[in-house]
């Protein structure tokens, strides 16, 4: 396994957020992890990046234990964080912002330059002198994904990438994903639009209240109708 995370337990002061969570990732797959807003979805990227450190249990990446870990040393392992929020740099250009990205001998993923992030990321090559403030939704997602990968991680933990976008733009998103998994990049995303996921994602995990509810294949939660009207459907 590229990551196992087990039986994890994570805190916001005495707020207890993850019960008892696990999950894993094998090379090269793109797994989602769905659930309604607020069960601990983005926690348990958080606590995977140690940006919040569980209490008790265990996240291993490539057999290495990560938690007690600050995040700059698990990212300097080789894993990429994409946060909600995007973070883009609104006051540099696309080109500046991917410039930030790169970390010389990080990571054991693919080798990511700039001109294959161009190559993949043609609308960016095409924006490059323009400035963060400037970009689209959709255009920010890509350039932080983007940026992430200059860093050349095994695995990307991505929050929630189709939040407030247009539908076309969700798809552009997508396939950007879908094309990054091809390339060797392992994926783990959070997201709520189940329809969307479903589009990408071979496997799935589900969250409810803290807890994996669900872990299955696609056929497998379009038969879990139960799954799917208790913890994704509104």
């Amino acid at each position: 396994m590229l990551l196992q995370v087990e039986d994890i337990h994570s805190y916001y002061d005495k707020s207890h957020i993850l019960h008892g969570v696990s999950l894993e990732i094998k090379p090269g797959e793109l797994v989602c992890l769905l659930g309604r807003n607020g069960v601990g979805k983005s926690t348990t990227l958080k606590s995977i990046m140690g940006v919040v450190e569980p209490r008790s249990g265990s996240v291993k990446f490539n057999g290495r234990e990560l938690a007690g870990m600050p995040p700059f040393a698990i990212a300097r392992l080789g894993l990429g964080f994409v946060p909600e929020e995007r973070r883009v740099f609104k006051s540099l250009t696309v080109h500046e912002n991917l410039q930030i990205g790169i970390k010389k001998g990080i990571g054991t993923g693919p080798q990511w330059t700039l001109d294959k992030i161009y190559e993949a990321f043609p609308r960016l090559k095409e924006r490059q002198k323009n400035k963060g403030a400037h970009l689209s939704g959709g255009e920010q997602q890509m350039l932080t994904v983007a940026r992430t990968l200059m860093g050349n991680p095994e695995l990307i933990l991505i929050d929630e990438p189709t939040e407030g976008l247009a539908p076309l733009i969700v798809k552009d998103v997508l396939d950007m994903l879908a094309h990054v998994s091809e390339s060797g990049v392992s994926i783990l995303m959070v997201e709520q639009n189940f329809k969307a996921a479903i589009r990408v994602a071979k496997r799935f995990y589900v969250m409810g209240k803290g807890k994996i509810v669900f872990e299955g294949d696609k056929d497998a939660l379009d038969a879990a109708e139960d799954i799917r009207k208790n913890y994704l459907e509104v």
